[in-house]
């Protein structure tokens, strides 16, 4: 075999489902979410130290999702080519060193540049991560992918909220950032020593585009995080204008999503391994529509709640098990196919956002979220073709 995921007996045999392994990986989706999370507060003051327009702003946001996007077909190579271990180590580095940098840069040309590096990290790390979360899962024999997957969830709460926090009592942009590239830094010396170290295949693989049953994957996962980016974006103002809550409880949508997606997360490699792949996603993929017509139909705020609780429930084991699917088939290398679906992956936060105002703007924005659990029916439509073609 010519993979990762499928070790040889000798890299499996080195300890891939020892307690500090599982640990380290855990710790890497940590690093991420928690990497990402720690810039979101620093936009307003990047704005504001810049002193640019919304327009010039938005295109700086959009070099980390470039960088992030570039970096993915690259750290997919290198993973199937050298192993995921030196990937996950440079992105994990990458990311703490970078993240203050974001808060000093005082020019719109030097922060795109450093929003372009950071992104690049981070997209590295991200497909890293989840090449070498299939190596461990695979040794383990069990489901383990939707673990992995909390723990990003987990740092993306706990960076907000810490950065949050310091920026509320006084610390400057820089004094934050730089406690959390300490936290990320010591937890990458816990993460570096316990990691896989894989062999290279003796054929390493090209850059290929997605075939076969990754194609598949590929397009479910961009329709995944299109609804994430959605909510993210979009939930605010569906709740504000619908007249449901004042414009200071608008996130409160987004909260009860974060928080069940999280915990959705956590109960997920009991439910694959009790019912497998193929029911989760297709009951996830029904209950997050559910959630979207209660949404949709909710004549006050208490329905509507329950629609965002449904929908974080629903959604959130539908992207690692797509992961591991990619683990599974034979089509492709798994390093390029899990490239291939973080890939389509950002390209759905990235694009699917202006692809809901360009709906709103000719319809309403009840129509492009109706549109939206139109997509995630396709998760139950194809959940057994998913299973059956990745086998």
């Amino acid at each position: 075999m010519t993979t990762e995921v499928l070790c040889s007996p000798a890299v499996a045999g080195s300890g891939a489902d020892r307690p500090s392994t599982r640990l380290a990986t855990r710790l890497a989706f940590l690093v991420a979410g928690f990497a990402l999370a720690c810039w979101a507060p620093l936009v307003p003051f990047a704005k504001q130290r810049l002193g640019v327009s919304d327009g010039t702003l938005g295109a700086l946001l959009l070099c980390l999702g470039i960088g992030s996007v570039v970096a993915m077909l690259w750290a997919g190579w290198v993973s199937a080519r050298h192993g995921s271990r030196p990937v996950v180590i440079a992105g994990g580095l990458g990311v703490a060193l970078l993240l203050p940098l974001l808060s000093v840069a005082d020019q719109p040309l030097t922060l795109g540049l450093v929003l372009l590096v950071f992104g690049a990290a981070l997209g590295s790390l991200d497909v890293a991560m989840n090449v070498h979360a299939l190596a461990v899962e695979r040794d383990a024999g069990q489901p383990l992918m939707s673990g992995f997957h909390a723990l990003f969830s987990v740092g993306g709460l706990l960076g907000a909220a810490m950065v949050t926090a310091l920026l509320s009592v006084g610390w400057t942009p820089l004094a934050g950032t730089l406690l959390g590239a300490v936290l990320m830094l010591v937890a990458m010396a816990v993460v570096a020593p316990r990691l896989l170290a894989s062999a290279p295949p003796a054929e390493p693989p090209r850059l290929a585009w997605p075939r076969g049953p990754v194609l598949l994957l590929a397009g479910l996962a961009g329709v995944c995080f299109l609804v994430e980016g959605a909510v993210l974006d979009w939930s605010a103002l569906l709740l504000t204008e619908g007249g449901l809550v004042p414009a200071a409880q608008g996130g409160l949508g987004f909260m009860v999503f974060s928080v069940a997606m999280t915990a959705g997360r956590f109960g997920g490699d009991a439910l694959c391994a009790r019912l497998g792949d193929r029911v989760v996603l297709t009951v996830g993929g029904l209950l997050a529509v559910a959630g979207f017509v209660l949404l949709l139909v909710a004549p006050s705020v208490g329905p509507a709640m329950a629609g965002f609780l449904c929908i974080g429930l629903g959604a959130s084991n539908l992207v690692p098990v797509l992961f591991r699917r990619a683990g599974a088939q034979t089509a492709m290398p798994p390093g390029l196919a899990i490239a291939a679906i973080s890939t389509t992956g950002y390209a759905g936060v990235l694009l699917g956002p202006a692809a809901i105002g360009f709906v709103s703007q000719l319809a309403s924005l009840p129509v492009a979220f109706a549109l939206l659990a139109v997509l995630l029916g396709l998760l139950p439509l194809c959940a057994h073709r998913v299973v059956a073609r990745s086998t």
